[in-house]
Parts: C-alpha cells; sequence; structure tokens
C-alpha cells in the first residue's frame, strides 16, 4: 500500500506538471490567436473579406484606427509607398506587430516633456504651435480636430491626463466594436484568415519555366483525403472551400543517424583562404537582418566556403544558445550590376554544425547572403526572473562595470570584430553602431575617440571598446537605461543571455588565388535571397502537380535537418494556396502555425515554408498538403 501510494503521489506530480506545461502552451496559442482575431476583427471592419487586398492609403488608415492605432501621415507613407499598389491581410499584421498601441504611460511622458513646469496642464497656443511647427508638421484642419476633441478649458488649457484616458478609452471601443461585429456576424467569423506568417513571403517574378522532368501528377492520395478532415485545428479550416490539393509526406532520421556529405577543410588547409563574421540579428517583428558579403576572386579557381555559428563560450559550463541554428549561405554571381545577380550555389554539404560548398569559381565579383531558416532564431515570450546588474559603484565611489556585463562585452567585442584581428576598424564599429542606434560614427568623432580611448594604428582595442561602455554608464550617472537598449538589440535579455541573435563565421579557401571577402551591408535578406532560395529549391527539389491545377506547382527540397517547399504560380491569377501541416510530428515551422494560407502572385514563385525537427534527437514526419483556396 506504502509503494502504491509512493507510485499514485508521484503520478500526480506529473499530471500535474504535465498540466502546468500544457496551460503554458495554452496560454501562449491563445495570445497569438487573440492577436490575430484582432488584426481579422479590424481588417473586416473596412474590407468584406480577409482575403481582399487594400487598395489604397485611406483604407491602411481605417483599418489602423479599427485596430487602436492612430497612424501618422510619416507611418502611412512608411508602408504605402509611392510603389504600393495593395496590402493584403498578411501586410498588414505585420505593420500591427510594428506598430503597437501606444500606454497611457508614453503618452503622459511625452506630454511632460512639453509641460516644463509639471502643472498637468497645456496651454492651447502652446500645443498648436509645437503641432504645426516641430517634427511631422500638421495641417490647419488636423489641428483643429484635435483641439475639438480635447477637452479645453476656459483659461483656453488642455489636462492632458483627461486627454490621455480619452485617447485610450477610445482606441479600446474600436477594437470592442471591431470584435463585437465579428462575433455576431457567423460568415465573417468562419472565412479564412490569410497566411499570418512570422515573416512575409514575397512573391518573385520569374521567366516562363520549363517542365521539370521530375515534375511528378500523381498525388498521395490517401493523405488528399485528409482534406476532408473535420477536426478542429489552431486555424477555422477552409477545406470545403478547396477545389485542388497536393499532399508531400518524409519521414526523417534523427540527427545522430545523419549520413550526410561532409565538407573536410583540412583537405584545403594549404588553400589561400579568407574569413569573416557576421551576425543574424531578429527585429521586434520577427524578421531577420544579417550581414552580406561581396567576394573578390583575382583568377579561376577551385574554392570551398563554409560557414557556422561563432562558438563564443568563454566559461566553462557556459552554453550558447545560437550554436542550434541553422545556417546557410547563397553564392550569387555580379554580373553587369548589384541588381542582376545569378544564383551558382549554396553550402547544402554539412559537417556537424558547418556548412559549405566547394567548386570552381571563375575571376570577378560574388555576393554571399547569408541565411537562417527562422525556425530555431524566433521571438520566444521572455521568462526572466532576474536581471542583470551591469554596473556598480566600488570603494572609491567610481563606477565599474561587472564581471557578467564585461563578460557579455567579450562576447560583443568578438562578434562585431568581422575579421578577427582583435580590433574594431571604424567600419566594423559602424556596423555596431547602425545596428544598436541606428546612426553611423564619422572620421571626426573616431578622432575623438583615439584621443579618449586605446587604439591601435587607427582601430579601437578590447580595452577601448570596454573603457567607452564605462563612459556611456557615467554619462548617465551609473543608469544603465542606454547600456540595456544596446544589448538588447543586439539579442540579449535582461539576463544577459543572447537568445535573438546568432553570430556565425564564414571561410573561403581558394586553391590559386587570394579571395577577398568584405562585408558591405546589414540589412534583411530581400528579393535577391528569396529569388536565390526559391530558384535552389526548384533545381534540387522534387516537383509534383497540384491534382485539379495543372498552372500550380509544389517543390520540396529535403536535407537531414531541413526541408523547404516553394509554390510556383504559372496562371495568370493571383492564387491562395492553403498549407496544412497538423499531420507532422516532431516539426518546427518557420510559420509557427500548422495551418496557413499563403498567396502567390501571377506568373511568380514564393517560399510555402520552412520546416526543421523540434527535438533533433527523435524522428521526425514531414506531412503538408497545399490546397487551393476557391
Amino acid at each position: 500500500m506504502a509503494s502504491g501510494s509512493g507510485n499514485n503521489a508521484s503520478l500526480s506530480v506529473q499530471k500535474a506538471a504535465h498540466s502546468e506545461n500544457s496551460g503554458a502552451k495554452k496560454s501562449q496559442h491563445s495570445e497569438e490567436e487573440i492577436f490575430y482575431m484582432n488584426c481579422r476583427a479590424a481588417y473586416l471592419t473596412v474590407l468584406k473579406s480577409s482575403l481582399e487586398n487594400i487598395k489604397s492609403k485611406e483604407q491602411l488608415c481605417l483599418v489602423l484606427q479599427q485596430a487602436g492605432r492612430n497612424p501618422s501621415q510619416k507611418t502611412l507613407n512608411k508602408y504605402w509607398t509611392s510603389q504600393t499598389t495593395t496590402l493584403n491581410f498578411d501586410d498588414f499584421c505585420t505593420i500591427l506587430k510594428k506598430e503597437k498601441t501606444s500606454t497611457k504611460a508614453e503618452l503622459l511622458k511625452a506630454f511632460g516633456k512639453i509641460d516644463l513646469d509639471n502643472s498637468g496642464y497645456i496651454l492651447h497656443d502652446e500645443l498648436y504651435k509645437i503641432l504645426t511647427t516641430r517634427c511631422e508638421k500638421m495641417t490647419l484642419d488636423e489641428v483643429s480636430a484635435i483641439t475639438k476633441l480635447a477637452d479645453f478649458n476656459s483659461s483656453g488649457k488642455l489636462d492632458y491626463n483627461k486627454f490621455c484616458d480619452l485617447y485610450m478609452t477610445t482606441s479600446e471601443q474600436c477594437c470592442k466594436t471591431a470584435l463585437e461585429k465579428l462575433e455576431v456576424d457567423s460568415r465573417l467569423r468562419r472565412q479564412q484568415f490569410g497566411s499570418q506568417a512570422e515573416t512575409s513571403s514575397e512573391g518573385i517574378a520569374l521567366p516562363v519555366s520549363k517542365p521539370s522532368p521530375r515534375v511528378s501528377r500523381k498525388a498521395d492520395h490517401k493523405l488528399t483525403a485528409m482534406k476532408g478532415d473535420s477536426r478542429i485545428s489552431s486555424r477555422p479550416s477552409s477545406a470545403q472551400s478547396c477545389k485542388a490539393s497536393i499532399s508531400s509526406t518524409f519521414s526523417m532520421s534523427a540527427s545522430r543517424n545523419r549520413n550526410a556529405k561532409l565538407i573536410e577543410p583540412n583537405t584545403v588547409k594549404e588553400w589561400q583562404c579568407a574569413q569573416s563574421k557576421g551576425c543574424f540579428y531578429l527585429e521586434e517583428d520577427g524578421e531577420i537582418i544579417s550581414h552580406k558579403y561581396r567576394l573578390h576572386l583575382p583568377q579561376r579557381s577551385t574554392v570551398c566556403i563554409t560557414i557556422k555559428p561563432l562558438n563564443l563560450c568563454q566559461a566553462e559550463g557556459k552554453s550558447c544558445h545560437w550554436l542550434s541554428v541553422d545556417t546557410a549561405l547563397y553564392v550569387l554571381k555580379e554580373n553587369e550590376s548589384q541588381e542582376n545577380l545569378q544564383l551558382i550555389s549554396f553550402t547544402e554539404q554539412q559537417n556537424k554544425e558547418m556548412f559549405g560548398w566547394k567548386g570552381e569559381l571563375g575571376s570577378g565579383v560574388y555576393w554571399l547572403l547569408p541565411f537562417t531558416t527562422g525556425c530555431k532564431l524566433k521571438k520566444v515570450k521572455p521568462q526572466i526572473t532576474r536581471e542583470a546588474k551591469l554596473v556598480y559603484r566600488g570603494e572609491d565611489g567610481e563606477l565599474a562595470l561587472t564581471k557578467e556585463f564585461r563578460a557579455a562585452l567579450l562576447d560583443v567585442f568578438e562578434t562585431i570584430d568581422l575579421d578577427g584581428n582583435g580590433l574594431l576598424s571604424l567600419e566594423e564599429y559602424n556596423f555596431f553602431e547602425l545596428r544598436t542606434s541606428g546612426e553611423k560614427c564619422d572620421e571626426e568623432a573616431w578622432a575623438v575617440c583615439k584621443e579618449n580611448f586605446d587604439m591601435k594604428k587607427n582601430e579601437l582595442t578590447r580595452q577601448g571598446f570596454m573603457d567607452l561602455n564605462l563612459m556611456e554608464a557615467n554619462d548617465r550617472e551609473g543608469d544603465p537605461s542606454d547600456l540595456w537598449v544596446t544589448l538588447l538589440s543586439l539579442g540579449y535579455n535582461k539576463a544577459l543571455e543572447m537568445i535573438e541573435a546568432c553570430p556565425f563565421v564564414i571561410d573561403v579557401y581558394a586553391e590559386k588565388c587570394k579571395p577577398r571577402i568584405k562585408a558591405i551591408y546589414l540589412e534583411t535578406g530581400g528579393w535577391q535571397l528569396n529569388r536565390a532560395i526559391c530558384k535552389s529549391v526548384v533545381n534540387k527539389g522534387e516537383a509534383k502537380v497540384m491534382d485539379g491545377c495543372e498552372n500550380i506547382i509544389v517543390y520540396t527540397y529535403k536535407t537531414d535537418i531541413r526541408i523547404t517547399s516553394v509554390i510556383e504560380n504559372k496562371s495568370e491569377n493571383k492564387v491562395i494556396i492553403h498549407v496544412n501541416n497538423e499531420q507532422s510530428k516532431n516539426c518546427l515551422s518557420n510559420r509557427g502555425l500548422t495551418v496557413f494560407a499563403v498567396e502567390v502572385a501571377p506568373k511568380s514563385m514564393t517560399v510555402s515554408q520552412h520546416v526543421m525537427p523540434l527535438n533533433e534527437q527523435e524522428e521526425w514526419l514531414y506531412n503538408c498538403v497545399h490546397s487551393l483556396l476557391r
């Protein structure tokens, strides 16, 4: 009996732990659902369907207002440029992730900068002058609209605390009204969402493609039958609205059983080598930016190019979260201009965490575009139990950097020291500045640094970099706010763990000449990288024509650790493709959802998704159904 009681108690503890984990997952899932429900509610207040596009800047302004935002003309112009003709539901969701709603505290802080005597009031004339002369100048009509809404007293003063309450109430009411409308309209509630991708997939116009010899018109009918499955998913099912579909299934072994082609850098150790470091950084909206490189080869040569995560572990037992992040490198040849790049190949051969490519390249200029799928490097809900201390005052009362912060700064230095010479050039330092402050340091400011901080050969030393950060702390009298802004932009959390960035290192070996590699940009992948990914999948992957629709082809490229699918639309019309991963097991999609939809422009192709194993030590099953929506 005692043994039985002990087993029961153990079982209860396990059940409780399982329940707690399930609750956490449901909570995270619920937050995502609420966000997209709010997006959809606002969208459907202005448009008839979430598959209908926003067709004007005025419509964009309306849907943003219905979502509780109050966009300025500057904000609208950022998303609706002279080249913009339409925005879809996915674009709208992405904008809402970037344009957060203002809190009352933020509004009060902004008003407080005007109310210098802290009276709680602002004069009408003062507000009028600010709105019409500073920053984004407003018109007389716009100012009049605000002042009519605002509650000015008989003395011509605005109680901005009351105004903030009114603003917040109005914003919340807009969202509430939109949700109420969605709830009472069952037709809208059942309607398809749109793709809801974490990162937008850019449609790429291509010339008419030749039929692939590997195109298979035979779909897996056993899995196609799943499209009638009525089980509840994380998204409303649109199976009834699908008129054509195709399925792909791959059973993948655990990573410990991989039999990948290996790159052996030791065989080329006598070749001349060029190396550069870089980093993937995760943006607030989930987009990933990275360094991009220009490679120059003075003559034709056999080359070996590799990329891998950079191991920065300095303390024994300290783990590097980013070492599990997947990396790849696309090699493109520059012809007449940077706009005309031709895909040569990409790093698909593997040696542990290193990926490489070996082949012959002619003399000339090449672009190296780093890539990660976003499956492993993505936004996570912070679970920080403590905030690391960055500075302290010694016995002499002077500020000093904590040991923990110094260790983090050494890692930062190693990451931004792109050429690995132990010094920061102005060019390297400016990549750091652009990432952390958005501004560059000019030659004059660099000369000031030279006078105040340790430098060698006009390059900043590690000690100089440390002193630079200490000076920043002293400038704020020990307030670490600015230091945290820097750290957070570099992917660190408040526990000084780098969880939203992945430093990497690139090596280029050439047999017959000295290669030169140089970092040129720090930006998102852009259409050049998207096109390269699509072309590589079309060239290397398996192609299937969609049953019932010969104009839609799904290409699937697989390795031991990654599967990428691309959708090609050969028709003259835009199509919406429903993607269902519900039967997959132990899989992690960069989309963040098991069910979503992808819009593909006419005569173009786009990336459907990237998938990796959730647990690399276990087998994983990729089972994906692509269906054409009516």
